[in-house]
């Protein structure tokens, strides 16, 4: 048993485990650097980014810097999202304008318009599956999936009662149509690497 989950343990067996007890034993663990973390459904998940990985959300960050400022996009920041333990650093985050931190000073779920997630190999079932769901829970107007493993990318959206009530696949270098939503804006595909 490692020293994390003993602690997790020993925080289960007493008191209620929160996601800010998780991710402060993450930040006095030696995450390697180039990891990210992040808690799905009470479960740890590090992940290393890759070259492909991260020229993919630098293409989508720059082409969201063409419409948006600086200050209305994330990358890799602890948003809590509804669900059992949900605390995700999503790959790109776009955030409603006015969007203002909670008192523990982190991002509101409700505040954030567009999620992008680019697919690790690993934790590909996340992405797909508990991620989308506690998505479409906080009402995350739209939420795109880019796999370059499949050189597809898949978009959500309507979020309601819980989850994405329209969805729609395409590969690489068919352009990802988001005028119709809160975004507003096409978005390219045709430098997307593969995996």
């Amino acid at each position: 048993m490692t020293v994390l989950e003993d602690r997790i343990e020993m925080a289960e067996s007493g008191d209620e485990l929160t996601l800010d007890m998780m991710f402060e034993w993450l930040d006095k663990m030696p995450v390697p650097e180039g990891y990210k973390a992040e808690i799905v459904g009470g479960h740890i998940f590090m992940t290393p980014q890759r070259d492909t990985h991260w020229d993919i959300i630098a293409d989508i960050y720059d082409q969201l810097r063409t419409k948006y400022p600086r200050r209305r996009l994330k990358s890799d920041v602890r948003i809590d999202y509804p669900g059992h333990l949900n605390g995700f650093a999503s790959d790109v985050t776009l955030l409603a304008e006015g969007a203002a931190k909670n008192s523990k000073g982190r991002w509101r779920c409700e505040d954030v318009v567009l999620i992008a997630e680019v697919i690790s190999r690993k934790t590909a079932d996340n992405d797909y599956g508990p991620k989308r769901d506690a998505y479409a829970a906080a009402g995350v107007p739209v939420y795109l999936i880019v796999d370059p493993y499949s050189g597809e990318w898949h978009l959500h959206t309507l979020p309601k009662d819980g989850k994405y009530h329209s969805s729609v696949c395409f590969d690489f270098g068919i352009e990802i149509d988001l005028t119709r939503t809160v975004v507003g804006l096409v978005l390219k595909t045709d430098d997307f690497p593969r995996g």
